[in-house]
């Protein structure tokens, strides 16, 4: 099952440090160029990933293709893709050893998300962690 307590999903939160954001934008018009923006301010380091602006950079990271390509260990894997995506994201992020994936607001995938769980990973699907930091009163992540 999906984490869906809100102690669980503030442990998460509270324990990671490292986001890979998956279908991130360099649109300011695009909620995961809003939100990779906030999770920074936050303090967390994210990694955008973007196949179509490979080699570019959103908010001075630069964009990868493909999660294979990440060297740090992942402790979320942040899914900005439709839910017929996010499938083969979720494998992605269990092939590198991700701690967890977190499906936005409007990305379910059940099967992916027990695939994810048989694997030992933690799931959140269909919210946004932009919204629940302040909902949960996380703290600023510390480096």
């Amino acid at each position: 099952m999906p984490l869906t307590a809100d102690d669980d999903i503030r442990a998460l939160l509270e324990g990671a440090r490292t986001i890979a954001l998956v279908g991130a934008s360099d649109r300011p018009d695009r909620p995961s160029y809003r939100v990779m923006a906030t999770l920074q301010r936050h303090g967390y380091r994210v990694i955008p990933v973007n196949p179509q602006i490979t080699g570019e950079h959103v908010h001075g990271e630069f964009v990868f293709r493909d999660l294979d390509q990440l060297g740090d260990p992942i402790d979320i894997v942040d899914i900005f893709r439709r839910s017929d995506a996010a499938g083969a994201v979720v494998d992605q992020a269990i092939a590198i050893g991700a701690k967890a994936v977190w499906m936005q607001l409007g990305v379910v995938d059940p099967a992916a998300a027990a695939r994810a769980e048989a694997a030992g990973l933690q799931v959140v699907m269909d919210r946004c962690p932009a919204i629940e930091i302040p909902r949960l009163g996380v703290a600023p992540i510390a480096a």
